[in-house]
């Protein structure tokens, strides 16, 4: 009777596994195929040059240490090769890659799968998002991909990774979607909002392509989280929303991206956080500073106020909400919900940028003058969000140090609050302080969130 059932049971698990083998010539050419002839044309390897700058000697313009070290600590300028993918989205030949891959580049090659070649110029870059629009020189009738909605895409699909990695030629890897809304996840330097798959991705993948079964792009593949360099499952790419605002963006003419501005400062809000404000569970940027020229200044947005969404999209780190804030387009308005004392209300906040008033007025000390060379800036919600100051900095940025200024102690980026003792807020008061000749300073600096004191004599 045992052996009965034990044949019993192989008998129903091999029918079982039968209707899973395929049972016709055209199933058993099931297959990317279709999928990858369609979309790998739109794909190309990019290579760019960068010439990075020598580093200049620390003695130069000295009147007598230059006479004997003129050349001894002078680093030659040196050219760097920088090989990645890029994905082109229209037939004009805009195509999107990684800032990290055509950044600072003084020449651009772009070849295609059916090994045409094309230069390239940037037409808009950026740093932070690790984006960067081109434009194909003398293209036109190019193959392309489709973006589609970021808010479409949820976690399990499938998806293809195409691009060249390590200098290997186009290659294409599959996965699916591992996660959504990953922020503060990735390395390198793309900050922010990002898909997360385990297609693999390698050197010189980034910039490349993540797509759908359909053939639409849904993000630009930018890093991977390693231990030992190569793939552990764990890839990143950029959501095809924020691609679509950097080419409108570059369409109209800019040269860099404009974010809209918070002029918020916040933190999500944990289990604990929750239990206190009353909420059922944790979500949300709890608002613990508001600039006066903010817009959500303007809407009604407190200190103390609970974000809970973005045009009906839940927002739980500060990075998500900049995300939403930027899809959605500087002069448009987006739908914020807010919990106050645990009621939920909407109101709209104008998408703008960071307002450059007062005006920076951007000063360079002159020769002769303490500290020559020292380049100074009003301090304003352009300076602030530009060096991510605190919301309340307030006084003179630095914003070159020049050769005597960083003898002194002084970093790009420090807030000069006070000299002797007398707090400034414009360069020209930094210019009078420094201009009485006395034989001992001192600067109150404020350097990220620490306030510092640097003295010196002259």
């Amino acid at each position: 009777m045992r052996l009965i059932l034990v044949l019993v049971a192989i008998v129903w698990a091999g029918a079982g596994l039968s209707q899973q083998v395929p049972q016709s010539a055209a199933q058993m050419q099931l297959s990317f195929v279709p999928l990858v002839r369609q979309a790998t044309p739109a794909v190309v390897n990019i290579y760019a040059r960068i010439i990075r700058p020598g580093r200049s000697s620390p003695f130069e313009g000295d009147p007598f240490f230059e006479r004997f070290f003129r050349d001894s600590f002078r680093e030659q300028p040196r050219v760097q090769n920088s090989l990645g993918s890029g994905v082109i989205l229209s037939r004009g030949g805009i195509v999107v890659s990684n800032y990290h891959v055509v950044g600072n580049a003084t020449d651009i090659r772009v070849v295609l799968s059916d090994r045409r070649e094309f230069s390239a110029q940037v037409l808009l870059s950026d740093a932070q998002s690790d984006l960067a629009i081109l434009k194909l020189d003398e293209a036109a009738d190019l193959p392309f991909l489709p973006l589609r909605a970021f808010e479409t895409v949820e976690v399990g699909e499938l998806v293809l990774a195409i691009g060249n990695p390590f200098g290997v030629g186009q290659t294409v890897s599959s996965g699916i979607v591992s996660g959504l809304a990953r922020s503060g996840a990735a390395t390198g330097s793309g900050r922010g909002y990002f898909i997360q798959t385990d297609a693999p991705i390698n050197p010189g993948n980034s910039g490349g392509a993540l797509i759908d079964m359909n053939g639409s792009l849904i993000g630009i593949n930018t890093s991977i989280l390693t231990r030992s360099g190569g793939s552990n499952g764990i890839g990143f790419a950029i959501p095809s929303d924020l691609v679509a605002a950097f080419v409108a963006q570059a369409e109209e003419g800019r040269e860099s991206f404009a974010r809209p501005w918070a002029g918020i400062s916040g933190q999500p809000v944990d289990a604990e956080m929750a239990e206190a404000f009353g909420l059922y569970r944790p979500g949300g940027i709890i608002v613990s500073g508001i600039h006066a020229a903010s817009p959500f200044a303007t809407a009604d947005v407190e200190v103390g106020d609970v974000i809970v969404s973005v045009n009906g999209r839940p927002v739980n780190t500060p990075s998500e909400m900049i995300y939403r804030m930027s899809v959605t387009g500087l002069g448009q308005e987006a739908v914020i919900t807010r919990l106050r004392q645990g009621n939920a209300s909407d109101t709209s906040v104008r998408m703008i940028e960071a307002p450059e008033t007062p005006a920076r007025d951007r000063t360079t000390l002159r020769a002769r003058e303490v500290l020559e060379g020292l380049v100074l800036e009003r301090v304003n919600p352009a300076v602030i969000s530009e060096y991510n100051l605190p919301l309340e900095a307030e006084g003179v940025l630095v914003a070159d140090t020049g050769r005597l200024g960083r003898r002194v102690g002084l970093l790009k980026g420090d807030v000069i609050m006070g000299v002797n003792e007398v707090a400034v807020a414009h360069p020209d008061e930094i210019r009078a302080l420094l201009a009485e000749r006395a034989r001992r300073y001192e600067l109150i600096v404020l350097r990220g969130a620490r306030r510092i004191v640097l003295q010196f004599r002259v």
